[in-house]
């Protein structure tokens, strides 16, 4: 039988949903998991062994089932849906419209469904876990855990493992000033560091400005890299440098120290839940601020509160030396100055 799921979002959905991916599969052993998302995610959790094959789609476009292609019904006849999408309608009924034997989802009326009640205040990772758990697929935050590659295959040039700098993110709202990214590329260099700057293809100019405004010595691999190759480099770094977007989740799974800028989205919603010593949060708001909206155009103001030399010291933290247990000194989530 195969389990279809869908999660046909960006890197860090897809990361954060490792760990319900992993509950899906102790849920039905022996069966097929067929995640539907986007291609280049999906060949690479696949390669992964998270899933076991990927049927390519794009939001909530519909979905070709029966699908022709590995798990598709003529492997593996059945089919149970799981939603790790959304809290629906839509996201249920491009479900429901592959008829499944059952799904699995959280509950709504609109879409005429009956399951667990959803949370706002929940975690991302915890979410749905909890749905998975429902249905007896024990899974949690330390299955968000990658394996990491073999020994640092060093980029040609490098001096040892590099701090990994990534200053785009897919909306306004989390793209913090070029210029403040400068202020710290110039400053990390200056101690030393070997600074590789990484990004999408549509954020070379960004990483080119970035790099210029430094005037130090940085090795801009922005638009060079597919997912795989970009994993590997964050799980050998020696830190990764971002805002709250996907790469910062790769730091996660490997369990690579990281610094993360935070904005409109709280920590207490997507930020790490493992390893919590290796990972500064940076976020200038009150406690208990409702979320904003993450894909605005606009700047959040949480986030242009956040200083260049914030996250200098940030990265300061994040890279003192731990304890051989891994249980050194808690970094602080937030600076030491108060949010205004």
């Amino acid at each position: 039988m195969t389990v279809l799921v869908l999660r046909a979002l960006g890197l860090g959905d897809a990361l954060t949903g490792v760990a319900a991916l992993r509950g899906v599969r102790r849920a039905w052993p022996g069966h097929r998991v067929v995640l539907a998302t986007g291609q280049g995610i999906g060949d690479w959790l696949s390669g992964l062994g998270v899933i076991d094959a990927v049927l390519p789609t794009h939001g909530l476009a519909r979905l070709p089932w029966p699908w022709a292609g590995p798990g598709g019904a003529q492997d593996a006849p059945g089919c149970l849906a799981v939603d790790l999408h959304g809290r629906g309608p839509e996201s249920h009924r491009v479900l429901q419209a592959t008829r499944p034997d059952a799904l699995i989802a959280f509950d709504n009326a609109e879409a005429g469904h009956i399951g667990p009640d959803w949370d706002d205040d929940e975690h991302e990772v915890l979410r749905w876990c909890r749905l998975v758990r429902s249905v007896g697929g024990s899974c949690g935050p330390d299955d968000l855990r990658l394996r990491r590659p073999h020994p640092q295959r060093h980029l040609p040039g490098g001096r040892g493992a590099p701090v990994v700098v990534h200053p785009g993110a897919a909306a306004g709202a989390r793209r913090w000033p070029a210029a403040r990214w400068a202020e710290v590329v110039a400053a990390l260099a200056a101690r030393g560091h070997d600074v590789v700057l990484t990004g999408s293809p549509q954020e070379r100019l960004l990483c080119r400005r970035v790099a210029a405004a430094a005037d130090a010595p940085v090795r801009d691999l922005s638009g060079g890299l597919a997912l795989p190759a970009l994993a590997d480099l964050v799980a050998t770094a020696h830190l990764l440098v971002s805002t709250d977007t996907g790469v910062a989740h790769l730091a996660t799974a490997y369990g690579t120290p990281s610094v993360t800028l935070f904005g409109p989205t709280p920590p207490a919603l997507w930020g790490p839940l493992i390893d919590r010593d290796r990972h500064v949060v940076l976020w200038l708001d009150e406690p208990g601020t409702a979320p904003r909206d993450a894909n605005a155009d606009r700047l959040d103001p949480a986030l242009a509160r956040v200083t260049a030399a914030d996250v200098v010291a940030g990265c300061e933290a994040a890279l003192r030396p731990r304890r051989a247990n891994g249980s050194g000194t808690t970094p602080p989530s937030v600076p030491a100055r108060p949010a205004s």
